[in-house]
């Protein structure tokens, strides 16, 4: 969510422009961005609330596990963190990244402050070509097992083991996966 505070006054003023607009509403610029302030309030506690509903009906499941691992999972995305590692480390903020804006994210794991494992179920080759290009994986040094792809890479500094599951299905088109380059066997002739 953007933080300028501003923000909801803009987006509020750009909504209400244009229902004046489609309703043919005989409103001038300096009523419309009055009644946006007036409304910037009301509507930013509408948005606390519903924001606070969603937390409240999500919930975060959370456990110390075997191998000395702090796990919780949130919206179907498991979180494994080393209890050794501080959460500050660049291998945890890459992993937040991840999880925060991209979907395809399964799960993270992360031993230590400089390594991240993440499994990520990608929706078609070019998200995959995303995730490799993105965290640095060699498309040469994929490999694939029955339903999944894993590729070794590094990003900001974080080793990162990427496994993608789905993505032996997502090569059955070879020649377009070549095409993308995201995979680099040559052509049969």
């Amino acid at each position: 969510m953007n933080q300028d505070p501003r923000h909801v006054t803009h987006e509020l003023h750009s909504a209400l422009q244009m229902a004046a607009g489609l309703l043919d509403l005989p409103l001038a610029a300096p009523q419309l961005e009055a009644m946006a302030l007036e409304l910037t309030g009301p509507v930013r506690a509408l948005i606390a609330e519903a924001l606070a509903a969603v937390g409240d009906d999500a919930p975060v499941r959370y456990a110390v596990t075997d191998g000395a691992f702090e796990e919780s999972e949130f919206a179907g995305c498991v979180r494994r963190v080393g209890l050794d590692v501080d959460l500050d480390s660049p291998a945890v903020v890459l992993a937040e990244r991840m999880r925060s804006t991209q979907h395809d994210v399964v799960s993270t794991e992360i031993p230590d402050k400089t390594t991240l494992g993440i499994t990520v179920r990608p929706q078609s080759l070019d998200c995959w070509r995303w995730w490799m290009v993105s965290l640095g994986v060699d498309p040469e040094r994929v490999t694939t097992d029955g339903t999944t792809a894993v590729g070794t890479g590094s990003s900001k500094g974080v080793t990162v083991n990427l496994r993608g599951e789905g993505v032996p299905e997502l090569l059955t088109d070879r020649a377009a996966a070549r095409l993308m380059g995201v995979i680099t066997e040559p052509v049969a002739p």
